[in-house]
């Protein structure tokens, strides 16, 4: 997916603030499930949530104002109760390197209790993105 950077997305210094990428993440994370068929608002009136645990984030070169930022996102582990997303983040011009990250998520209930994926939200988080009819 792409994100236009806004002056309202860097510092003084017309870089992307370093937080922002985190938001971008869930950004990604939203369109990968979508691209399944999957929605984060009906898994979750469905009583699944998803829960990060984990991110990090190395930071290769500065994202800046007027940039259009590529992120490349990826399942890179998937249990019954997590999945782990990676996340390449280039500059759509140049395919300058900007950011690489990760997060890792747990299933939860709406008492954010570890819950597992049934099997069909599981098979369409590790399948293919689906086209739409």
């Amino acid at each position: 997916m792409e994100i236009r950077i806004y002056y309202e997305d860097t510092d003084c210094g017309g870089v992307v603030y370093y937080a922002n990428y985190l938001k971008y993440f869930e950004r990604a994370r939203t369109h990968y499930l979508e691209e399944r068929r999957l929605s984060v608002a009906d898994l979750r009136d469905q009583g699944t949530q998803f829960v990060v645990v984990h991110a990090e984030l190395d930071y290769r070169s500065p994202g800046r104002y007027g940039d259009t930022l590529v992120i490349d996102t990826t399942l890179a582990d998937s249990t019954q109760a997590s999945v782990t997303f990676a996340h390449v983040v280039r500059e759509r011009t140049t395919g300058r390197l900007v950011v690489e990250g990760s997060a890792k998520l747990v299933t939860v209930d709406e008492q954010l209790k570890v819950k597992r994926l049934d099997k069909p939200t599981l098979a369409a988080l590790q399948g293919p993105p689906q086209t739409r009819s």
